[in-house]
């Protein structure tokens, strides 16, 4: 008996030695039990719409789906042949740019859809890449006939500018409308390079460009009143900016363009702290947006993507605003006394797009009645003097009704609709003062006095041009109304 107690003794030591000596391993391994039960219980809750769906695997499998990329296996070497040819072998590693950069993908209507990006210039230059669309309805109970296609034609807006990318605006238009019925959806964008670049190879990239989750189509938005009159689109804003400047500039075109009215300022590295604190003022009263795309400096397009950017614009706000306006932060829209910009754009209805005419500036002269106190005057306070040399061809800038326009440029737009009408005579009922470079300065611009009606400077006759000197009183006591004294220590 007590052997066989001993006995039992050590058999039970030997039981507690082993768990003891794999406590680490036990705990590891229950821990990944319950995780494994608790994922398990919550996949039984997930909704239907993110299982795999036959349709789903059967477009996998379609012919569009992308073409094989070249591999080790296609390589070759140089061969010798019998006739004493040496058959060269080109070995490719890489690529060279992206077949296409999305930036943002927006309803154009029930059935229509635009997909605003970046995309290689050699491949549009000297091939012909196409691009079809396709709506995948999120409710997979639908069968694969209502999974529809679209033929997308593309638009290349930015006038032959583009570097390395070139802006591409593919609009999809679909034979009936898509998600009626607010169960959500996907739409994909297949981009095929058509054999450009190699042409052994057709490579095609499946993009999905938009989604839109379950309930948040709104189909009023294409018939319903826009939210404002007036909404502004920036170009890219970079550089050292001069604080005081953007100050001057924001208000001014805040009181002229109304209380519906909005500002959408697109910062490439041009917002820094100084000048995000003039904006602040003005964002929390709802009058600006401040969208950061510093991301698109990674992509060599024209003029820090300047096309990209308005275009990403037009469409984001397409029908959120009655008149869209396209200008720099250096020009001044006027308008004459006794009419407002309501009333000259009124009159000018029937057009879809307007350009308008350049005043240009001196960035450098002043008059001598300022000498004194040209520190504390406004920009266009004390820049009074303007070039009219004549026989030059001067940019114009524009403003378009958006809703008739597909895509747009710098200074138009060349893209209306079947129907929309531009005009240019626009003289005596809107302009714009150009105060050209003077954003960037943060110095005084006053760097020649003048005590004259007209002078002849760098080779360049200048009249004294007193319109938006005479408005800015009524500029600083709206500014004062608004937002108070906050930006009355506001830097060059």
């Amino acid at each position: 008996m007590g052997k066989e107690r001993s006995g039992g003794e050590k058999q039970k030591r030997m039981v507690v030695g082993v768990v003891c000596n794999f406590a680490a391993e036990l705990k590891l391994l229950l821990t990944a039990l319950l995780l494994l039960c608790t994922l398990v219980t919550l996949l039984q809750f997930v909704p239907s719409r993110f299982t795999i769906s036959a349709s789903d695997l059967r477009f996998c499998i379609s012919p569009i789906a992308a073409s094989p990329s070249p591999s080790l296996s296609d390589t070759q070497s140089d061969d010798l042949l019998s006739s004493g040819i040496l058959r060269r072998a080109f070995h490719p590693y890489g690529a060279a740019a992206y077949n296409f950069i999305t930036m943002g993908t927006y309803r154009g209507g029930p059935n229509s859809f635009a997909i605003v990006g970046l995309a290689s210039k050699p491949l549009h230059l000297y091939s012909r890449p196409a691009y079809q669309c396709q709506w995948l309805p999120s409710n997979t109970k639908q069968n694969n006939t209502n999974i529809t296609s679209s033929l997308a034609y593309k638009i290349l807006p930015d006038w032959g500018y583009g570097r390395v990318y070139t802006v591409v605006v593919v609009n999809c238009t679909f034979s009936h409308p898509v998600n009626l019925d607010n169960s959500g959806g996907t739409l994909l964008l297949h981009a095929s390079t058509s054999g450009g670049g190699d042409s052994k190879f057709n490579l095609t990239d499946t993009i999905p460009a938009l989604t839109e989750p379950p309930g948040t189509f709104n189909l009023s938005l294409f018939t319903s009143k826009p939210k404002y009159d007036y909404l502004y689109c920036g170009s890219s804003l970079y550089g050292t900016l001069s604080p005081q400047r953007v100050r001057e500039w924001i208000v001014y075109h805040v009181r002229l363009f109304g209380e519906r009215s909005h500002f959408v300022i697109h910062d490439a590295g041009g917002v820094h702290e100084e000048v995000l604190e003039v904006l602040k003022p003005w964002m929390e009263l709802g009058y600006v947006s401040l969208q950061d795309i510093r991301e698109q400096e990674r992509f060599d397009g024209y003029y820090h993507n300047q096309f990209l950017v308005v275009n990403d614009c037009l469409h984001r706000y397409k029908f959120m605003a009655k008149w869209i306006f396209f200008f720099d932060v250096d020009e001044y829209i006027f308008v004459p006394p006794k009419t407002t910009l309501g009333s000259v754009l009124d009159s000018l209805s029937d057009y879809s797009q307007i350009t308008i005419e350049q005043m240009p500036m001196s960035n450098k002269l002043c008059h001598s009645v300022d000498a004194a106190k040209r520190h504390r005057r406004w920009g266009f306070e004390k820049l009074v003097y303007r070039d009219v040399k004549r026989g030059i061809r001067r940019d114009r800038k524009y403003a378009i009704q958006p809703r008739n326009v597909y895509a747009t440029g710098v200074h138009m737009s060349q893209n209306l609709g079947a129907g929309a009408k531009t005009t240019h005579k626009t003289e005596g009922r809107i302009k714009y003062f150009h105060y050209h470079g003077t954003i960037a300065q943060r110095r005084e611009p006053c760097r020649n006095l003048v005590n004259s009606t007209d002078i002849n400077f760098e080779n360049n006759p200048f009249v004294l041009d007193t319109t938006l000197r005479d408005l800015a009183g009524s500029v600083k006591k709206f500014e004062l109304k608004m937002i108070g004294s906050r930006l009355y220590n506001t830097r060059q």
